[in-house]
């Protein structure tokens, strides 16, 4: 079978004999004739395998010189595959005979080609699918009339030759007939001579160009044609040449890169065997790439100049095509070659370092690294998760190291053999150390260190210690979170502080799952990798602020973590293996116990810390905050001095909070601006004493230097001199330098006992001209402005109507005054209006308030009528600050009992207490900050629910020194210690 298409091979390196002028071409140019035979000798190179295997068939143009007959050029192939196939081969390529001449078919079928035109010279085999058609030209084979006329058929309107496939066109052809299918061929194209037909393949011959010029019949298409020469033209014409050897070039310069136009080249000569203009236009646009209608155009051009400028053209746009195609493949064999080289050399790099020992491949470095992480400790890892990390290695042996399972399993092993299993810090019971760490770092806050100390005790007894959670409750600033690295350091335990302040996500505490990219443990796992103990001490901040969100509820995931039932076994996502967290000792802290989720609250074990009352501040600030604030800002402590009553007006009247982060906010404030003071003296000094130490000579003595450098100091620190000292200083100077011999060597032991004096001085004048900063009352708003905070007493005398109560608030104690007015009076106008901005629960104590006075005012003077005929107005100061609770139930009543008698409360009492509908007082909160509170507004008498005696008594000595306190049941016992300013106190 022909294989004609497009398979060419073996291709011949250049142009040379691909473009020769045959012996018998006398219609080329001998210039031309001498350009193409210049070429000869780049190909002379094999040709014997070029056609191995095929057949090829070329006809010479019936326009060249010869005998007139047709030449019919037939090139046996040399390696038939059986002889079967040569028989048929030799039977199907007969050589026609030259009578009757092609231009004697006047008459022909016509063949639509769907590609490309058919060029005289050269073959095409095509598909015929009409059987009409095919056995139209099978039956002029046998007729000895094998020609036919190849004619290109015409694109659609409005379609684009270039997007429309092979397999469209041909389907497209068959549907049309007879007229419809001739007015979609282009009207020129070519004889074709029928070589062979092989079931549908019919292999064509291009002779020379035919033009239709009216339809013979319909079904197969059989059409009348004129056949078509070339304008005559000048051989000699220099355009002419000067287009075709550009044409020649070039083709040579095409030829060089692409080996598929070689193989063309080879053929085309070795069977037509002569080269003229038309020819070499016909040749140059048949081998190009251009499209269909670029080719169908060059074929209906008969002026041979214009052909060969439109060849030109289509050979220009090859060569550009063949320069990109040749980079594009250098570019790509560079990077392929490059990556390969790098590759090998790896590999070659590998091997030769495994053979001599100096390294092994990565899998097995890896096992070995994981390996001995375990070895210290294989004897306290748990015998499952041994189990899991050999399995683990042995799963990582046999995974390919480019794959993501390896890198999972790698990250995975990682962290299981970074955890350490069965490592125990050693624990300090000493109960004197821990109470010197703790009295170090923290002033006060004794039930907080007492509970420490007990932990601590209890541990020592047991020879070991147990893991607890304990809960550090207060406002901000108290010092929870520096308290929780004290008991670490007491205890000789690592720390490991997070905080869940905000934290919606499960996975921080639990882990991801393994499966998803980037996971990773909770935080608990990383934090016993960083500390190497299972048994640090682990800070949780903010654990009432644990936020919920999509990813689940991490309140209740952090039950695991801190039940002691359950943490002994905990379970992360990630490591998947029972991990034992009972040793660990958890310090959680909070600012409101209530927004703690009770069941994770049930867990814990609650140190509440009040705060600090300005006794306990003023320790604090002078032994801890002023201490490290200076340290901090580089200045020596005889440089400043900050007096106590400048901390006292500091803590009183800017910083009333509970905590002292506002108050070390303050100090470092007047810290700074005494740095940038002492600064600002030192570098006013230094440019005055360089100047004067360069105005005098050298030759004279540094005295003069020294005295100059002394008034200096004298007028910059304020210092008046003595105008008679100075004089006698100066004449005794002038007369020494007068004294001294000019001839005095260089080394003489006085001039250098004298320049030592003098470095020495000069030296220590710098530290003579600082002055000693003092902060105090007189100055104290020069460093941190004016005054935040007044007293909070209103009232020097309490009026009428007003009494003073106790609250409790996230930042500490404070004083609440309530305030009754009288609107309205009038009989049976009897009603209580209330503003402030109270919550529910307060709202109804002021109810229950007004029941109860009227019940009192009724036992104690029943013809008053007061509460019957009043509409009053109780209101609570600082409206914009929300306040509710029920303790302030007692001071409700009290303050519209003293405006129903005229009468004022005692001018330093305050009070605090729920109150029932029958005047019973129940217990209240914040015993401490209360109290605290209550100091700070110069309270002298307190009134609590005897129900809180205990919290009371509970209290350090310090907090309820000077306090005159009253714990009552019943409000009828306020009543009297209210309204009696003779009453003895007692408790």
């Amino acid at each position: 079978m022909l294989k004609l298409h497009t398979r060419l091979h073996a291709l011949t390196p250049s142009l040379s004999s691909s473009l020769r002028l045959g012996p018998t071409s006398d219609s080329a140019s001998p210039v031309l004739r001498a350009a193409l035979s210049s070429l000869r000798s780049l190909t002379r190179r094999s040709r014997s395998s070029d056609l191995v295997g095929h057949r090829a068939f070329f006809c010479s143009d019936s326009d060249s010189p010869g005998d007139g007959s047709d030449r019919v050029v037939h090139v046996e192939s040399k390696a038939v595959d059986s002889e079967g196939e040569e028989a048929e081969s030799k039977s199907s390529s007969a050589i026609v005979p030259t009578n009757p001449r092609p231009e004697d078919y006047l008459t022909v079928l016509a063949l639509p080609l769907p590609h490309r035109p058919l060029f005289p010279g050269f073959y095409m085999p095509i598909y015929v699918k009409d059987p009409k058609l095919l056995a139209a030209l099978q039956e002029s084979r046998k007729r000895q009339a094998p020609y036919a006329g190849a004619f290109l058929v015409k694109d659609e309107p409005g379609t684009d030759p270039s997007s429309v496939s092979g397999s469209e066109s041909e389907k497209n052809i068959y549907d049309f007939k007879g007229k419809e299918l001739l007015n979609r061929l282009h009207e020129v194209g070519t004889l074709a001579q029928i070589s062979s037909i092989q079931g549908d393949q019919v292999v064509l011959i291009g002779h020379r160009r035919l033009q239709i010029t009216e339809m013979v019949s319909e079904e197969p298409l059989t059409v009348k044609v004129d056949h078509l020469k070339d304008k005559p033209y000048n051989k000699d014409d220099d355009v002419i040449k000067a287009t075709s050897f550009e044409v020649i070039s070039t083709l040579r310069d095409v030829l060089k890169t692409s080996s598929l136009w070689r193989d063309h080249v080879q053929t085309y000569t070795q069977h037509i065997g002569d080269f003229n203009f038309p020819r070499l236009a016909d040749f140059g646009a048949a081998i190009s790439g251009a499209n269909k209608l670029q080719c169908q155009q060059v074929l209906e051009e008969l002026d041979v100049y214009k052909r060969l400028k439109l060849t030109l053209e289509l050979v220009k746009k090859e060569m550009e095509i063949s320069k990109i195609q040749e980079s594009i493949a250098k570019a790509i064999e560079e990077k392929i070659s490059g990556e390969q080289r790098r590759y090998l050399l790896n590999e070659q790099l590998k091997a030769i370092k495994k053979e001599l020992g100096l390294e092994t491949d990565d899998k097995t470095a890896l096992s070995a690294k994981f390996r001995e992480r375990l070895e210290p400790n294989r004897d306290q890892i748990p015998p499952h998760v041994l189990q899991v990390i050999e399995e683990e290695l042995t799963k990582l042996q046999l995974l390919e190291a480019s794959s993501s399972e390896f890198n999972v399993t790698r990250n995975y092993l990682d962290w299981l053999t970074a955890l350490p299993w069965g490592n125990y810090s050693d624990e300090n019971f000493d109960v004197l150390h821990a109470q010197q760490i703790l009295d170090e770092d923290h002033y006060g806050l004794a039930d907080v260190k007492e509970r420490i100390l007990e932990f601590i005790a209890v541990g020592k007894l047991r020879g070991t210690s147990q893991g607890k959670i304990i809960c550090l409750s207060g406002p901000p600033g108290v010092g929870k979170t520096s308290i929780g690295r004290s008991i670490a350091r007491a205890l000789n335990r690592k720390f490991f502080r997070f905080s869940v302040g905000g934290l919606s996500d499960v996975a921080e505490i639990k882990g991801h799952r393994r499966t998803y990219i980037g996971a990773m443990p909770g935080k608990m796992v990383q934090c016993l990798k960083n500390v190497g103990t299972s048994n640090p001490l682990v800070l949780i901040d903010e654990v009432d602020k644990l936020g919920r969100g999509h990813a689940g509820d991490p309140a209740s995931a952090m039950l695991e973590l801190l039940d002691p039932e359950q943490n002994a076994n905990f379970l992360d996502h990630y490591l998947d293996v029972p991990i034992d967290l009972s040793k660990v000792l958890f310090v959680c802290t909070a600012n409101v116990v209530e927004n703690i989720p009770n069941p994770l609250l049930d867990r814990m074990e609650v140190i509440a810390i009040a705060g600090y009352i300005t006794d306990e501040k003023m320790h604090i600030a002078r032994d801890y905050l002023e201490k490290s604030t200076r340290e901090a800002c580089g200045i020596k402590p005889e440089e400043v001095e900050v007096t106590d009553a400048a901390l006292l007006g500091l803590i009183e009247s800017y910083c009333r909070e509970a905590g002292v982060r506002n108050l070390q906010k303050h100090i470092e404030k007047i810290y700074r601006k005494i740095a940038l003071q002492l600064v600002r003296q030192g570098a006013s000094n230094e440019p005055a004493i360089a100047e004067a130490q360069v105005i005098e000579p050298e030759e004279t003595l540094v005295g003069c230097a020294d005295q100059s450098s002394q008034k200096l100091v004298e007028s910059e620190t304020g210092a008046e001199p003595v105008e008679d000292s100075s004089h006698e200083q100066t004449a005794e100077t002038s007369l020494e330098a007068d004294a001294v011999p000019t001839d005095l060597p260089v080394d003489q032991p006085s001039d250098s006992k004298d320049v030592t004096n003098t470095k020495t001085i000069q030296e220590s004048e710098p530290t003579k001209t600082v002055e000693k900063v003092v902060v105090d009352t007189s100055n104290l708003a020069d460093f941190v402005g004016k005054p935040v905070f007044h007293a909070e007493r209103i009232y020097d005398r309490t009026p009428v109507g007003v009494v003073m109560g106790l609250a409790w608030t996230a930042m500490g104690g404070s004083t609440l005054y309530i305030e009754t007015s009288q609107i309205e009076q009038g009989e049976g106008k009897g009603a209580l209006n209330l503003t402030g901005q109270l919550g529910d629960v307060m709202k109804e104590s002021a109810q229950i308030a007004h029941i109860v006075a009227r019940s009192i005012l009724l036992e104690k003077e029943p013809d008053n009528p007061y509460f019957a005929n009043s509409k009053l107005h109780l209101h609570v100061p600082a409206g914009a600050t929300p306040k509710d609770g029920p303790s302030a139930g007692c001071t409700m009543i009290t303050s519209l009992l003293s405006l129903s008698m005229k009468k004022p409360v005692r001018k330093d009492l305050a009070m605090t207490g729920e109150v029932t509908l029958t005047g019973k007082i129940l217990p209240i909160g914040g015993v401490k900050e209360k109290t605290i509170a209550a100091r700070r507004s110069e309270v002298k008498t307190i009134i609590f629910p005897a129900a809180n005696k205990r919290d009371f008594d509970e209290l350090a000595t310090n907090v309820k020194e000077g306090l005159d306190v009253h714990f009552v049941e019943d409000y009828r016992q306020i009543f009297d210690i209210a309204f009696d300013d003779d009453q003895k106190t007692g408790k």
